[in-house]
């Protein structure tokens, strides 16, 4: 059970570069990493418009002249300062990424960043040697994997309630963008960008997440081969995608399938994963994050509801209220902002962390199902050893 007590011995002195004023996932950001009290938010790049970003900072009560224009003047400032930052969150569009979180860790700061890190492979490794170099934390918000049906569901497979895992059906499919409405979003129009988004609009955008749901209830299981087929269906998005199919051979002879989709007319979220094995299947949909449905073959469906006893301690350690009352996204974003603390805490005494959460791994993980998935599909929707 969470209490607001202490996960760490000090709060972390945090930062965001971006995440400013009109920002959904800024505010998600900040509200997760200082409800727990495991950061203090003590500085802040958050705006390209530097008054602006300032105005906004002193509204977030923070001191006016820790309210820097850019990353790299408060990385060089909150440098000579004994009480400087130790961590930065960076929420900022995809295509500066890479810079700053190399920036950052070369600072020496530990980083929480969106995903996705880059745009190729090649330079997410350069992050993960840099980061194991440096001995500093990167965590990738991957906020739906905070969610305790998310660990509940790895445990049961893991303890073999489910047999032999045969498929792993997985879709993040909202229909938002079912119109061109980045025309008149600005906050829409940067991901349709390739310069700004990189290779792919809604591979890297919605179907990494419940990718990494499946490598969290699925550890033991890496991709073979895959094949992506790939669609513009709002024409002036191309090259960029706005609906895609995945399908992935697994080395264990499992078969998985992706559906990454803004254009799924109708739908508010659409983000589901459903693990089926020899004996039961598990079903998970983030539109209604507290229940875990579980059937097994032969018998009535059961529904596993967060907070009870029934479910395995690994699934209750992050309880914040009893069973029965909702948890949401933002409690799901604090279970791994209190995860990331407690890793980077570890770091800093030369110690390993030994709960799992999206790590520098699991970016660059992301940033290579991507690339793979793209050249499938430019190659003509064809399967590809996975590299």
């Amino acid at each position: 059970m969470i209490n607001g007590e202490k996960n760490v011995k000090n709060p972390i002195r945090w930062a965001m570069v971006g995440g400013g004023r009109g920002s959904q996932i800024g505010y998600i950001h900040r509200s997760a990493s200082l409800r727990d009290h495991n950061f203090q938010l003590v500085a802040g790049a958050f705006d390209i418009d530097p008054e602006r970003g300032k105005d906004f900072g002193v509204n977030l009560h923070v001191d006016p002249e820790r309210c820097y224009p850019d990353y790299k003047t408060m990385f060089a400032e909150e440098a000579k300062r004994v009480d400087g930052i130790q961590a930065v969150s960076i929420a900022t569009p995809n295509g500066t990424h890479y810079e700053i979180c190399k920036a950052a860790l070369n600072a020496g700061l530990h980083v929480i960043c969106e995903k996705p890190l880059c745009f190729t492979t090649e330079g997410a490794k350069e992050l993960e040697t840099l980061a194991k170099k440096m001995n500093r934390v990167v965590g990738v918000t991957y906020g739906y994997s905070g969610h305790q049906a998310v660990e509940q569901a790895r445990q049961m497979i893991a303890n073999g309630e489910l047999g032999e895992i045969r498929i792993v059906n997985m879709q993040f499919a909202h229909g938002f963008h079912s119109e061109a409405v980045e025309e008149k979003n600005a906050s829409t129009k940067w991901r349709v960008d390739p310069k700004m988004a990189g290779p792919s609009y809604v591979l890297g955008d919605l179907g990494t997440h419940p990718l990494y749901l499946s490598e969290v209830m699925l550890p033991h299981m890496k991709i073979k081969r895959l094949m992506c087929t790939r669609q513009s269906f709002v024409k002036s998005r191309a090259p960029l995608e706005d609906n895609a199919y995945t399908i992935m051979e697994y080395d264990n002879g499992a078969i998985g399938t992706v559906w990454s989709s803004c254009v799924n007319a109708g739908s508010m979220h659409g983000q589901k994963i459903r693990v089926i094995g020899s004996k039961a299947s598990i079903d998970w949909w983030d539109e209604q994050p507290n229940q875990l449905r579980y059937e097994v073959q032969g018998k009535p469906v059961q529904i596993l509801e967060r907070g009870m006893d029934y479910l395995y301690p690994e699934a209750l350690k992050d309880d914040r209220i009893g069973g029965g009352h909702p948890e949401g996204l933002f409690e799901a974003w604090s279970n791994l902002y209190t995860r990331f603390a407690q890793a980077m805490e570890a770091a800093d005494r030369g110690e390993a962390f030994d709960r799992w959460y999206p790590g520098i791994e699991a970016g660059v993980a992301g940033v290579r199902w991507v690339e793979n998935c793209v050249r499938s599909a430019d190659n003509g929707a064809v399967w590809i050893e996975y590299q």
